[in-house]
């Protein structure tokens, strides 16, 4: 089987740079991956698009939760995509639902057609909706490049057969890539059985804050105050070891 690309999910330039010197060939760009990705802020993008040697793409997702947006939070998705043509960005990955989840294909479109000539994926928005099938087609229409998906499931192992029925459905018109607590140990039975050319995974690891005095008595944003003083990092030992199994 031909060997698959292998895209990290990363926080801010950090990751980005951990993610290159481990391997990666392309990074999907984010902020705040305690909340499954956020946009990241313009002078992040910029330095990982100045170092970078491989693709860079970054997710256009205004704030955590539902994928069902306001008219406002809509045009400022518009308008980071607009803003990202000039900054040598490579791709942007979206995903906007409609109430009763489905693609909404109209803002799909009107995304897709902001963001050309870049690369466009679908995020795991695909994920929580209503029906696979239908909603793949809808992303095909919109001229949505790549899917990124675990198969409706937590992890791309309880969601093989679903991805693996995507694939065939998608025979070529659209990229699944699959993701979902991808690792050394699964990645290539995934790989195998669903039959993906491209994966998608975050290699992190939590390691504690080189702060001294630590305020016991404050915690920001509702985290534990514990989470104050702890980083998570992509571990770049773990990036090499899984794409070393993916690509075996």
């Amino acid at each position: 089987m031909t060997k698959p690309l292998i895209e990290l999910c990363v926080e801010g330039i950090d990751g980005f740079l951990a993610a290159q010197e481990a391997g990666a060939d392309r990074v999907e760009l984010c902020a705040s991956l305690m909340e499954g990705g956020l946009t990241p802020s313009l002078a992040t993008i910029r330095a990982a698009v100045k170092a970078a040697r491989i693709p860079v793409h970054v997710i256009i997702r205004p704030r955590g939760g539902d994928f069902l947006y306001s008219d406002t939070e809509f045009e400022t998705m518009v308008e980071d995509i607009r803003a990202l043509k000039s900054e040598g960005v490579s791709g942007v990955v979206i995903g906007c639902l409609t109430p009763d989840g489905r693609i909404d294909e109209e803002r799909t479109r009107a995304l897709v057609e902001a963001a050309r000539p870049m690369s466009v994926t679908c995020h795991r928005a695909f994920d929580m909706t209503a029906d696979v099938g239908e909603a793949l087609e809808a992303l095909i229409r919109c001229g949505i490049d790549r899917v990124l998906t675990s198969g409706q499931r937590d992890t791309a192992v309880e969601g093989i057969a679903i991805l693996k029925t995507a694939v065939e459905q998608a025979a070529g018109r659209i990229v699944i890539m699959g993701c979902g607590a991808l690792d050394a140990g699964n990645i290539r039975k995934v790989r195998d059985e669903a039959g993906l050319a491209e994966m998608h995974f975050a290699a992190l690891t939590t390691v504690p804050s080189g702060m001294v005095f630590r305020n016991p008595h404050v915690g920001m944003g509702g985290t534990e105050k514990d989470r104050e003083y702890e980083l998570t990092l992509t571990d770049r030992d773990a990036v090499r070891a899984i794409i070393a199994a993916a690509k075996s």
